[in-house]
């Protein structure tokens, strides 16, 4: 059974950082730990481990909480568009396929040879420009608040 006052605490927190403009240092601190990848015969190589980062708890709960809202927010005012499917919800990798065979059906009826190009982004995040991302959230219509919070949410993070 949920404990909705567990829950509305974690809301109030969260509202608080936003409030404020603040992400505590303790949430910005990761560890990274080495595992090594089974049924290799040497590790004398890089590519042969895994790296995994482990975040506070709390504090992915808290950016979980955050992050849906932002989603919620972003897609209902039509701020993403139709054909980004990668991890939003209601959006599905059936729904990723559905669209290439469209195109691709319509490139066949128009007697078109279709191609696919295929890239892995998941280094994005890191790469963003942290000063844009508080004028696209302020461009976005987001109360300044969320832009002031995602300033310093984006600094100071270190593992």
């Amino acid at each position: 059974m949920k404990d909705n006052n567990c829950v509305l605490k974690f809301v109030d927190i969260a509202n608080i950082c936003i409030d404020l403009g603040h992400w505590p240092s303790h949430f910005k601190t990761s560890t990274m730990i080495v595992i090594l990848k089974l049924n290799k015969s040497a590790y004398n190589s890089p590519k042969l481990y895994q790296l995994t980062i482990l975040l506070n708890t709390i504090g992915k709960l808290f950016e979980k909480m955050i992050g849906e809202q932002l989603q919620f927010h972003t897609i209902s005012n039509n701020f993403i568009h139709q054909s980004q499917l990668g991890s939003l919800k209601q959006r599905s990798t059936i729904d990723a396929g559905v669209a290439l065979t469209h195109t691709i059906h319509l490139g066949w009826v128009k007697n078109l040879i279709t191609s696919t190009l295929a890239f892995d982004i998941s280094q994005f995040f890191p790469s963003l420009n942290y000063q844009l991302l508080p004028l696209i959230l302020d461009k976005m219509g987001l109360d300044h608040k969320v832009s002031n919070f995602f300033k310093n949410y984006l600094v100071g993070k270190k593992t």
